[in-house]
């Protein structure tokens, strides 16, 4: 078990008193993780000391702008590869499957494609394991640690160290494809208002042909074989 997955999850939290008061613990996971490159881990020291110490509010207000006003940043790990279509609610019914086959419940607060859940999940298994299902979104990290990079967000630093984490390079044109799709303005909020329309998520199959990557990526989630291994062996 990988606690750092828990601890950079931690992060990604909504600044609190409580995630105040767990930070001193975060930053000694994140000091003793060898796996990280050292820029990225002063990166994420730097911003775990701003969680700690700056204005409480100052930083709700900058999470809220960064995260719940930008859809393109938006924490659901689906959002990025199946929008609001019938696969999402599909392939959110497999993960709680997935999450309750090894022990965790799922409240009713988030989504089960919520990254702060997901690397919760994570840090309950064997490192390889956590590494593999980490590399199948590869990809939509990479597009995230960019467009905070655009933004000079300090977050930009957890996804750089969950892209070092991971067991597989990301695939650049899928990449480039999320960094494709335009940016909305977080204080438009009439824009937002319709970006955010959403439709009924259906759990149930569809008629569409998906999305390749998030096929990957769902199927390694399920411990089905991945075709891109020669071995044939689940990732």
């Amino acid at each position: 078990m990988a606690l750092i997955y828990r601890a950079l999850g931690l992060m990604l939290g909504y600044p609190s008193e409580e995630q105040r008061q767990v930070m001193p613990a975060i930053l000694g996971v994140i000091g003793e993780e060898g796996r990280i490159p050292a820029p990225v881990a002063k990166a994420l020291t730097r911003l775990g000391e701003r969680l700690a110490q700056a204005d409480i509010y100052e930083l709700q207000e900058d999470y809220v702008q960064v995260f719940d006003r930008t859809r393109t940043l938006s924490l659901n790990l689906y959002e990025h590869v199946h929008g609001e279509s019938r696969d999402r609610g599909q392939a959110m019914a497999n993960l709680i499957e997935l999450y309750g086959q090894h022990g965790l419940e799922m409240s009713a607060k988030e989504l089960p494609d919520y990254l702060p859940v997901f690397l919760d999940f994570l840090s309950v298994l064997p490192d390889d394991q956590a590494a593999s299902l980490l590399g199948e979104a590869a990809h939509v990290l990479e597009a995230l640690a960019e467009r905070l990079h655009k933004k000079s967000s300090p977050y930009r630093a957890v996804f750089g160290a969950l892209v070092a984490l991971s067991d597989a390079a990301p695939d650049f044109k899928a990449v480039a494809d999320l960094m494709a799709e335009p940016e909305e303005d977080p204080d438009d909020l009439a824009a937002l208002d319709k970006a955010w329309e959403e439709t009924a998520v259906t759990f149930g199959p569809s008629t569409d042909d998906g999305c390749p990557k998030a096929e990957a990526m769902l199927k390694a989630m399920n411990g089905e074989p991945r075709a891109d291994r020669p071995d044939g062996q689940a990732a």
